[in-house]
């Protein structure tokens, strides 16, 4: 948890937050959120894994500190209750409360908000370095081998448990279909030279999955 903690730290101090204490109790705070109980999916392990991808394809941003703020905060607030983009939102302000009373200067939080809010939908324009490599490490899960992709999705069924099957079933198969429609899932060319057809595939997998027809218990 220290060395997580220091991360925050590290990427908030070079975005430039004016102080080292706040920033502390700041990460503090955004780490509570991800270890919320009803969270199986969006926890500290996909938090770590979506920096880890960000930390080693660094190269590939305009700012590789603002992605890395923005990555803590994708998900500060995930509520699977909430309706449409509202967590995203939600998210986005609260990165822009926390990060305005660190310091960080106006534009480079405008930045951060801006990155946190394209996670909604990982529509990313052609140009766009930092989202694109925000949004991939968000999605790497997809690309993931079929049993890690099978206990993701199982992950996510435990986030909805308050959901009936029937509509958890159309509601996963329309964000599935949403994923699928997109130019692509990955727009970093080192990335999505890797991972497009694996995540793809583990897609359509799912979605086939979800749209059979149930066994009849009766």
């Amino acid at each position: 948890m220290v060395e997580l903690l220091d991360r925050f730290r590290a990427a908030a101090l070079d975005a430039g937050a004016t102080s080292d204490p706040d920033t502390t109790r700041a990460g503090e705070k955004v780490i509570v959120r991800w270890r919320e109980p009803h969270r199986h999916y969006h926890t500290l392990a996909h938090l770590t894994a979506v920096l880890d991808v960000v930390d080693q394809h660094a190269d590939l941003a305009a700012r590789a500190d603002v992605v890395r703020l923005a990555a803590w905060f994708h998900d500060a607030v995930y509520d699977p209750r909430a309706a449409g983009d509202a967590n995203e939102r939600d998210s986005a302000a609260l990165a822009e409360s926390m990060l305005t009373g660190l310091g960080v200067p106006t534009p480079t939080v405008a930045e951060v908000r801006r990155l946190v809010l394209l996670t909604a939908g990982h529509a990313v324009a052609a140009d766009d370095r930092d989202g694109a490599l925000l949004c991939d490490a968000d999605l790497a899960v997809l690309a993931a081998p079929p049993a890690s992709y099978e206990r993701y999705a199982a992950a996510i069924r435990r986030e909805y448990a308050h959901v009936p099957e029937p509509a958890f079933r159309a509601g996963r198969a329309a964000v599935l279909t949403n994923l699928l429609a997109l130019p692509a899932l990955f727009r970093s060319l080192p990335l999505a030279s890797r991972w497009e057809e694996p995540a793809r595939d583990n897609v359509r997998r799912e979605l086939a999955t979800l749209t059979q027809e149930p066994e009849n218990a009766g």
